[in-house]
This record gives C-alpha cells, structure tokens and sequence, in this order.
C-alpha cells in the first residue's frame, strides 16, 4: 500500500510541475523559427527578402502572455524583415451565442467596453512593431468577431471595430482582398503579391473573390487566419500560404505531436504546425504557424509560441 501511495504522490508532483512548467515555461520560450520558402515566379527585388508571420495574440485571456507578444514587436522592429504578417485573432473575449442580434445594444456596456480595453491592449503591445516603418499586413480571425466556436454568433460590428483600429494604428487589414507588396529597397520590379481571406468561422473567406484580383501568373504568398479556408484553393493558386488558429495542438505529446488536446476537442481534422502535407489542392503549399496565446486554458506543452521567419526564393 505504501507503494501504490508513493507513486501516487510522486505521480501527482510530476503532473503539478507539469502544468506549471505548460503554464510559466513554454508560453514564453518563443520558437523563432526560420525556413526557406519557394514562390514561383518571384520577382528578383524579393529574392532572399525576408517575410516574418506571427498569429493568435489572443490578448484578454486570463493568464494570457502580453509579455511574450512585446518581446517579439521589439525584436521584430530590430531585425527589420522586409514585411510582417499577423493572421488574425487579435482579442480573446468570446461572446458565443447569447444572442442571435449582431448588434452592440444587445450587450451590457461593460461587455462592450472589456472587448475595446483588450483591443486597446493589444495595439499598445504590438506598438514597438507598428513605430518601426515595416510594413504590416493582417487578416482577421475568429475571436476578432467574438467567436470561439464555428456555431457563436458572428459580431460583423466588433470585427469592424477591430479593422479600423488596426489600420489606424498603421496595419493593413485584408479580407478577400489583394494587394501588390512594395518592393524592398523601392527597387523596380514586377510586384510580389498577397492575398488575404476573411475569417472561416465567420462565413467571411472568399479565395475566388481574392484571387480575382490577381494578375495572370503573379507571385503570390496567400495568407489566412483558419487553416480549413486552404482547401478552397484552386490548384497552383497558393504555392505559399500561410494560417494560424490552431496553436500549435497547445498541448501535445512529445513523441506524437500529431496527438493534441485542440485535436481532440475538434469536431473535424487539426492542421497543427508547420509545412502541412497531403491536403488541399496540387501545388499548393501551407504552413500554419503555432501562434502565440491560449485558448480555454493558458498552458502550452510542447507547443510553444511561435515567430516564423520566412527566406524567401
């Protein structure tokens, strides 16, 4: 008995450490992780330029690390990538389904209020970033519409909110939408493209719409909040395309990072991290980045926050 009452202790030591370690450790051990990436037909003035994408601040999280997301806006205004992309999920504040109106007045002010505080909160951490005249460029996810699940109501209101308060602050926000990226250096050159989708959850990613707007044979990165909206992609139309929304898994294990908790509390498939192979469309390309907050718990394990630093050639 007092063996099985030793292991149970030292058991119950290891798994407290362990959420310890998944709460204070990991979230603030950022991964700043470099790759080589190939775009066909990339004009020479962005030829090994460097593309930096961050996602999932998920400011207003309880326990959320704030810290983390200033640490990397200063280190990123230091290092100067020639552009930096955020894919979406600004703020947290989930409001869910309590009401079927997409209207501000069918929430207590203080609701209202919490949602513009963290917004507020948000910009102020990523100002090191938006003060150092690198162009950035957003689109936005689900919790910036105040949805944590596909099902929640959608707040159109609030996700315009948060779309003119980013570009206020100096940030372009696309939504279906495509812009010709200026060149480094202002060298003359054909122009290198992007692509940004509208949120999954919130009906709102178009990639038809978006890709319209491209030139014939243009070099183009796509960038989108939700993994799911890539396998809309005609095929060779997003030989690089970049997502968040999944975290990582946020808590995995080490020897099966294809096992995640994200994973098991989804109703479908979780493209987790890095290059995802076998899915979506041929000659298409994705790689979904770890992001750098929570959701419903603040622990990471073997998922830590994420910066990608993308070569590009």
């Amino acid at each position: 008995m007092k063996i099985i009452k030793y292991s149970l202790l030292l058991l119950a030591a290891f798994l407290t450490l362990l959420l310890l370690w998944g709460t204070f450790g990991v979230p603030y051990q950022i991964d700043y992780h470099e790759e080589r990436a190939e775009i066909p037909n990339l004009p020479s003035a962005w030829q090994n330029q460097q593309v930096a994408l961050i996602a999932d601040l998920q400011v207003g999280m309880w326990l959320s690390n704030k810290n983390t997301v200033k640490d990397i806006a200063e280190r990123l205004s230091r290092q100067k990538p020639s552009v930096v992309l955020i894919a979406g999920d600004f703020i947290y504040h989930p409001i869910g389904d309590e009401s079927e109106e997409e209207t501000r007045e069918e929430y207590e002010q203080e609701d209202v209020e919490e949602i513009f505080s963290e917004l507020r909160h948000a910009l102020s951490l990523l100002s090191p970033l938006t003060d150092s005249n690198i162009p950035i460029y957003a689109v936005l996810g689900n919790h910036d519409y105040a949805m944590e699940k596909p099902d929640d109501t959608k707040l159109a209101w609030l996700a315009q909110q948060v779309q003119t308060a980013l570009e206020d602050a100096g940030i372009t926000v696309l939504v279906n939408e495509t812009v010709a990226l200026e060149s480094p250096g202002n060298q003359e050159d054909a122009p290198l493209y992007l692509v940004g989708i509208g949120s999954h959850y919130a009906g709102n990613d178009d990639p038809h719409r978006a890709l319209a707007q491209l030139p014939d044979d243009a070099a183009r990165i796509v960038l989108m909040h939700n993994p799911d909206s890539f396998v809309s992609f005609p095929a060779g139309a997003a030989p690089l395309a970049l997502a968040g929304h999944t975290h990582g898994g946020q808590i995995r294990l080490p020897w099966r990072s294809d096992w995640s908790w994200m994973a098991m509390l989804a109703d479908d498939e979780v493209h987790t991290d890095g290059w995802i192979n076998g899915y979506g469309n041929p000659d298409n390309r994705l790689y979904v980045n770890r992001g750098i907050g929570f959701s419903v718990i603040p622990v990471r394990l073997n998922a830590a926050p994420e910066v990608t630093l993308f070569t590009l050639y």
